[in-house]
């Protein structure tokens, strides 16, 4: 918990530090902040949103960069803990998206109109409909949500444990047991838990981007029936 506010409070902090006094010429925190900003725009926004992206950057932004902090603590000296691999925190993140994916497609569609549109896509032939109708309920409803949350904790949490084992692996045949025989796999666990860092920190970036980029999709599913 008192890491997730850490996050919060950071990722504040940062845009704060970017944006109190923007500059015409972007410098410093402001530069690095508005790649993000624009990385997001561009390769998470618009291609699901449209003419909506700006509309919608400020949650997309929040929900990017929130999510990277998480991940990234995970390979802070110390701390060493990534939020998300505790499954409370994607599940309420995920949770928010899902209950605004259902207002908005309400909003936009009509309550009849969202579900007939999710449930029954037109041109199909009307024998299809009694198979593809549960199917679409249960993907949109049910798995899409539950997708969301378990891909970010599962990949969080498998990747903090293979840190973990490998770094302990090092620790204990390098210090606390230390033969001729333990030696090289002490070695291994050491290079092991190097490399590995360097894949989860890409990992970290990764779902960082498919959180906020689904989150997107499921936002743009609900303002356009078409998608």
């Amino acid at each position: 918990m008192l890491l997730a506010l850490f996050s919060s409070v950071l990722v504040i902090g940062i845009c704060w530090a970017a944006f109190a006094s923007p500059k015409l010429v972007p410098r410093g925190m402001q530069n690095v902040v508005e790649l993000g900003y624009m990385f997001v725009r561009d390769q998470v926004a618009r291609p699901f949103l449209g003419k909506d992206a700006d509309r919608w950057m400020g949650l997309l932004v929040s929900i990017f960069f929130l999510v990277l902090v998480w991940n990234l603590l995970g390979v802070v000296p110390v701390l060493q803990f990534p939020v998300a691999s505790h499954i409370a925190f994607p599940i309420v993140l995920a949770a928010t998206i899902y209950i605004l994916k259902i207002y908005l497609g309400i909003k936009h569609q009509g309550g009849i109109g969202y579900f007939k549109n999710m449930m029954f896509p037109p041109g199909l032939p009307k024998p299809i409909y009694f198979l593809l109708a549960p199917i679409e309920f249960l993907s949109n409803m049910i798995i899409a949500p539950f997708t969301h949350a378990v891909r970010l904790f599962a990949n969080m949490f498998a990747g903090h444990m293979l840190l973990a084992f490998f770094s302990m692996v090092g620790f204990w045949f390098l210090f606390e047991k230390l033969t001729p025989l333990g030696a090289p796999i002490g070695v291994i666990g050491v290079v092991m838990t190097i490399l590995l860092t360097g894949l989860e920190m890409f990992i970290m970036y990764l779902q960082a981007f498919l959180f906020a980029m689904l989150a997107a999709m499921y936002i743009g599913s609900s303002l356009h029936a078409d998608h």
